[in-house]
């Protein structure tokens, strides 16, 4: 078990929303203790899929303040920086593998007012990231293949975040990929903090899911779970 100093935050992803009513999904989860929202931008190309992208991003945030995390599973970030921020994105996470130079790519992002997360696929050494992690607010750890929702999760990714948080006590680490309450525990001993959730938390209780996950959180990451050495 690995302890840290951080606060626990909990993003519901918004591809698990009711996508014709997403002011309303945002309204429900921020109203029921979300610490932020994950707005999950695929381009297709670079992930299969398509969702949505900077126009939807500007009509959301004129219904909330809330903070919007743009995890951009794209091609060519550096071509949607700029969009994102204009739109009202806070933090703009990259994929590690989508960019061939993610330092400039990095001081892009801040250049634009954005906070920086990097995210890392499941089969990406989490070592190739050692060089720019400093220079990011965020690490996002893939838990399943992006792209798709409702996917199960991946526990052997702990490594990871264990790796990650034995030299980064205050840094925030996050998973992204079939969390809720079944798996929560076991990220939280590995020691990640910031939390991404979708169908957990859209097809329940979302004031349950996410009080569930704070507390395994908070009572992992401070090590009053802690039963033996």
């Amino acid at each position: 078990m690995v302890f840290h100093n951080c606060s626990c935050k909990v993003g519901p992803s918004l591809l698990a929303c009711d996508m014709s009513d997403m002011a309303n999904e945002a309204k429900r989860v921020v109203d029921a203790g979300a610490d932020y929202l994950h707005l999950d931008v695929m381009d297709g190309h670079f992930v299969p899929n398509i969702t949505f992208g900077a126009p939807v991003i500007k009509c959301l945030r004129r219904h909330t303040k809330a903070f919007f995390d743009c995890h951009m599973m794209v091609s060519k970030p550096e071509q949607w920086v700029q969009d994102i921020a204009d739109a009202g994105g806070d933090q703009f996470t990259f994929h590690f593998e989508s960019t061939e130079n993610p330092e400039a790519l990095i001081q892009q992002i801040k250049d634009a007012g954005m906070k920086v997360g990097v995210a890392v696929k499941p089969n990406t050494d989490i070592k190739l990231i050692d060089n720019i992690v400093d220079k990011c607010d965020t690490v996002l750890i893939m838990t399943v293949e992006p792209g798709f929702g409702g996917q199960s999760f991946m526990p052997d990714m702990m490594d990871k975040v264990e790796y990650l948080r034995s030299s980064k006590p205050e840094m925030d680490i996050g998973l992204d990929g079939g969390l809720g309450p079944k798996t929560i525990d076991v990220a939280a001993k590995a020691g990640a903090n910031m939390i991404v959730a979708g169908s957990a938390v859209f097809n329940s209780d979302p004031r349950e899911v996410i009080q569930i996950i704070r507390d395994s959180v908070e009572k992992y990451g401070n090590g009053k779970g802690q039963t033996s050495a």
